[in-house]
């Protein structure tokens, strides 16, 4: 997997600026265990679409990103996901044990100072969407962003900390709240949502529960522009040739499956720029409608 940091992207959406920072890029892992409803046959039937922006077809991998979005709209700095973290204990998943990440150097020389962050987004709280939220080392951890609102998924903090017996799934669930979730309740700066909770004039964020609890998305909407940012609704751009296919983390398959195909349509109707956690290539497509099926052309 590549570790290579690359220059920073820019988008705008309306008045809105977007910037990608991204972590790292490459592939990741076997295509049809990242989503196992797959076949090989999908993957290939992908053409171009996929590879190889998207899938390494010599080796049968699916090609990926870890990044963070940084979003300006209106006077705000919003973060969204912030990666896997730096020195974090994640023995169940060995892309992300003890990884030495750089989000706050990532962030500087794309021109974002951590004191100027005024607001962070966790789309749910899955290991690779938190691990920025604090910094620090030998357990004491503290909010990375001192001045910022944590905006966390209440259905999923009820399910991933002590109420909801830390997942239950994996031994990293209690150790991510622990290092990266439950410090920045401590230090007072945590919002916990549910539904819809609009954050400023262009900026709402909206729940779309199934892959966990309580995952979201934010959507932009500025001078007739639209943009969602889809958290891991997509992991890859094959579930929206195929939207039945949940990736191999979705937690509720039926809700998760539904609520994909909800987030598509919208994007096709409303020709919303869909900027899902993990999409590598450009990291944006447009979704659109292909008789009764979605296709989509890579963002411009």
């Amino acid at each position: 997997m590549s570790t290579e940091a690359t220059a920073p992207q820019r988008i705008t959406v309306g008045d809105v600026e977007v910037v990608r920072v991204v972590e790292w890029l490459g592939p990741f892992a076997p295509a049809t265990d990242l989503v196992p409803q797959s076949a090989p046959q999908m993957w290939q039937d992908g053409g171009a679409l996929l590879a190889p922006d998207h899938y390494d077809p010599a080796r049968g991998l699916a090609v990926m990103a870890l990044q963070t979005w940084v979003v300006r709209s209106a006077g705000l700095t919003v973060l969204v996901d912030t990666g896997v973290g730096s020195g974090r204990d994640r023995p169940a998943s060995p892309h992300f044990h003890r990884r030495q990440g750089d989000l706050l150097g990532d962030l500087a020389r794309a021109g974002i100072r951590a004191q100027d962050v005024d607001v962070v987004v966790n789309t749910h709280l899955h290991a690779d969407h938190v691990g920025g939220n604090t910094t620090g080392a030998d357990g004491e951890w503290a909010p990375a962003f001192p001045n910022a609102r944590y905006l966390v998924p209440a259905a999923d903090d009820h399910h991933f900390g002590p109420a909801g017996g830390y997942g239950g799934r994996s031994p990293d669930d209690r150790l991510l709240y622990e290092d990266s979730i439950a410090p920045v309740h401590r230090a007072g700066q945590t919002r916990l949502w549910d539904g819809t909770l609009p954050i400023d004039a262009h900026l709402t964020l909206e729940s779309v529960p199934g892959h966990t609890p309580g995952s979201g998305v934010l959507r932009i909407a500025s001078r007739g522009e639209r943009a969602v940012f889809a958290g891991d609704v997509l992991h890859s751009p094959v579930q929206i040739l195929n939207p039945s296919c949940n990736s191999c983390f979705c937690m509720d398959p039926v809700q998760a499956a539904a609520g994909r195909r909800r987030v598509l349509e919208r994007a096709a109707d409303e020709r919303e720029l869909v900027i899902p956690a993990h999409f590598a290539g450009p990291g944006a497509v447009r979704v659109r409608r292909r008789g009764g099926a979605f296709g989509f052309d890579p963002a411009a």
